[in-house]
């Protein structure tokens, strides 16, 4: 069952909606191995255990943009559906292992609940990376600016004094010789 259904075939179907991990309906069925509206009547027969915060519906808008990000569309009837699919969070996925009760439903909630484990852990150890990089930046932001003045002390101490030429000839301003006559 894990080589039909793996944990990196799991990652590519989850999506970030309303500030969510989610997975749509659709792609849960079709992991699950049944049509959609079996699973949405499931799902709505036990209605009790999937609130807000373990799935919702997406909106028109939500909706009129995941089917714009799909070029093609197939001559097909149903390969695309006409409603908005529904959205589980990891609850809600965790939930569904309650009403699906084939073995292919444990088989592939047990490899969805990893996938969202390793998202999890990826984004922690990004978030990590980026607090490590910010305080990098800081402190090496503050060497920066006392390396730049040491350049700047180098390049004047390269330069050297400044010479002044003298120019040739007759200058109103070179000193004069005074002899005293007595």
């Amino acid at each position: 069952m894990s080589e039909m259904v793996s944990e990196y075939l799991v990652s590519k179907k989850i999506f970030f909606i309303r500030g969510q991990k989610v997975m749509f309906s659709t792609d849960l069925a079709s992991l699950y191995g049944v049509v959609p509206k079996v699973l949405i009547q499931a799902v709505k027969r036990n209605g009790e255990r999937f609130p807000e915060d373990f799935m919702f519906q997406l909106s028109k808008e939500e909706f009129e943009n995941l089917r714009s990000q799909i070029v093609t569309l197939s001559g097909e009837w149903g390969k695309h559906p006409k409603y908005a699919p529904y959205a589980f969070t990891e609850h809600g996925v965790a939930m569904l292992s309650s009403v699906l009760r084939s073995k292919r439903a444990i088989q592939v909630n047990i490899e969805i609940m990893r996938a969202f484990s390793r998202l999890r852990e990826v984004l922690a150890s990004h978030k990590d990376l980026a607090r490590r990089l910010d305080a990098l930046e800081k402190k090496v932001g503050a060497q920066d600016e006392k390396i730049q003045a040491v350049f700047d002390a180098i390049r004047e101490l390269m330069k050297g004094p400044e010479k002044t030429k003298r120019r040739i000839g007759f200058t109103a301003e070179e000193k004069r010789a005074v002899y005293r006559v007595n």
